[in-house]
């Protein structure tokens, strides 16, 4: 083979990438072209995998860095010390913390559901506040999921939040009213995680 067909050879497949690259840019643009709808998105970061309170921080921390207002309510690690916590307090974030830590520690389900109760009826003024921007409810899903609350006045607060306001829910096993009804939902899922090789929860990486 001469050095004449190699390169013809590697012309037509930088012809043929190039083609498949332009159509996947006509298509991407096609799509940002059609998307011009601005409101509020409700999304929702399930699955059984490490991570989904993190990247609701992560989003709410986006939002900060636009100069938008945002809340977070905390239903599930409230006892414990959190540094996605201790940044946003100082940055102007409102904070709703269940403080009783963990369900499965207390083991009292009439005062897991009044501490539920107590932060929800937090979380339902801040899903009225036309002011705020953004609002993460962080491990909500256990709390339908044991039933602490209920998940028609949870559909009710969302359905009825202001246009613009979006709403992050975290958690695994999210109901499915609720992943109906959300606009974007992503599964976090476990390849492998290292508390089962032993290694502890650690301050600034786990929490």
């Amino acid at each position: 083979m001469t050095h004449h067909q190699d390169n013809s050879k590697e012309d037509v497949k930088n012809e043929r990438h190039q083609q498949r690259q332009q159509k996947l840019k006509d298509a991407v643009e096609t799509k940002v072209a059609s998307a011009q709808e601005e409101r509020g998105v409700l999304m929702i970061i399930t699955g059984n995998g490490k991570g989904k309170s993190t990247a609701g921080f992560g989003t709410l921390t986006r939002a900060l860095g636009h100069g938008k207002r945002a809340a977070a309510v905390q239903f599930i690690k409230g006892g414990w010390e959190c540094g996605e916590r201790n940044v946003l307090q100082k940055l102007g974030v409102d904070f709703a913390i269940m403080n009783t830590g963990f369900t499965w520690d207390t083991q009292d389900r009439v005062q897991d559901t009044l501490a539920c109760e107590q932060t929800w009826c937090v979380a339902e003024k801040m899903l009225a506040d036309a002011e705020l921007d953004i609002v993460l409810l962080d491990e909500l899903t256990y709390m339908v999921a044991y039933h602490y609350l209920a998940v028609e006045r949870v559909v009710s607060a969302l359905k009825n939040r202001p246009a613009h306001q979006h709403v992050i829910i975290t958690g695994r096993g999210c109901h499915r009213a609720l992943l109906e009804l959300a606009d974007t939902v992503s599964e976090v899922q476990s390849i492998k995680h290292a508390f089962e090789a032993g290694v502890k929860a650690q301050a600034g990486f786990d929490y």
